[in-house]
């Protein structure tokens, strides 16, 4: 069988059609790492005017500094928790929403909505809600004798911005699940049933196996989300603080360049959070997608 290939009447018609992604990844993406790079090797004043080449002193420093290692421990678990719980969660409505036959729609479109609110808001509303002085969900913790004060309690704190950031991304996980679910035949799972095999034997040994290649797609991009895309949660909700208890590493990139005008510590960082992604996404893909049934 042949493949049909599509033929420009002219050459320079494809390099003109890929022309403005390349031109958004050169300039958003590659220049700015790049920029990056350069500048980890640098030390300069908060105003620019004096620049000295340091080589790796600026990376020496920070594994040097036990205030960035403590960032280390707390991405990590602000990472593990964020992904465990994000994608635990959306799994589960999105097999409700399965069972749901009359309201499916709405149900699917009311889960959908808080993706659509940017992370800075969805941190002020969590804020609100959980405030010691005037949020409902901490007067109702008061109420059943939970002392609950983020602004002074880092294990509250820590709660706060996890229970955010795993909001904020329920929805992005909830469209792929429901969609993998979707794609499921019916016919394997009847099969399963006339076999005798119960409800829950038959979602881990026949469907979940399915959708196994969503699940790694989206471990792999709630990580990424957890150690990028969660800034604006953490300035909107606790800043770091309480002493530095939430202060992970995107977020020290932020402080120590912009507040505290350290800008080669401050891409030094950026450019070791990079490689740690990186690293992370290749190492799942090297071992974990071996589990994965396509």
């Amino acid at each position: 069988m042949q493949t049909k290939r599509t033929v420009f009447p002219n050459k320079l018609l494809p390099y003109l059609l890929i022309a403005p992604q390349i031109f958004v990844t050169v300039v958003f993406f590659l220049w700015p790492a790049a920029t990056a790079f350069w500048q980890s090797f640098l030390r300069e004043d908060a105003f620019g005017f004096k620049t000295i080449f340091v080589w790796f002193e600026n990376y020496r420093r920070l594994f040097a500094d036990p205030i960035y290692i403590n960032a280390f421990g707390h991405t990590l678990i602000f990472a593990i928790l964020v992904t465990v719980l994000s994608t635990s969660i959306a799994l589960l409505l999105a097999a409700a929403a399965m069972r749901v036959l009359r309201t499916s729609r709405i149900y699917s479109t009311l889960l959908i909505w808080p993706y659509a609110v940017a992370p800075a808001i969805a941190g002020i509303l969590w804020w609100f809600m959980f405030n010691p002085s005037i949020g409902i969900v901490a007067y109702m913790l008061r109420s059943m004798g939970v002392d609950w004060n983020h602004l002074i309690n880092p294990n509250d704190a820590m709660i706060l911005i996890v229970i955010a950031a795993t909001w904020k991304q329920i929805s992005y996980n909830f469209l792929f699940f429901l969609a993998a679910l979707q794609s499921v035949p019916r016919s394997l799972q009847e099969a399963g049933a006339i076999d005798g095999a119960g409800p829950t034997k038959r979602f881990w040994t026949i469907v979940f196996p399915l959708i196994s290649p969503t699940t790694f797609y989206l471990i792999v991009i709630n990580i990424v989300y957890a150690m990028f895309d969660t800034f604006g949660i953490v300035h909107a909700t606790t800043q770091g603080g309480p002493a530095r208890a939430t202060e992970i590493l995107v977020y020290k990139v932020y402080f120590d360049g912009f507040i505290g005008l350290n800008l080669g510590s401050s891409a030094a960082q950026s450019v070791i959070l990079m490689v740690i992604v990186v690293a992370l996404t290749a190492v799942q893909f090297r071992f974990i997608e071996r589990r994965v049934q396509y």
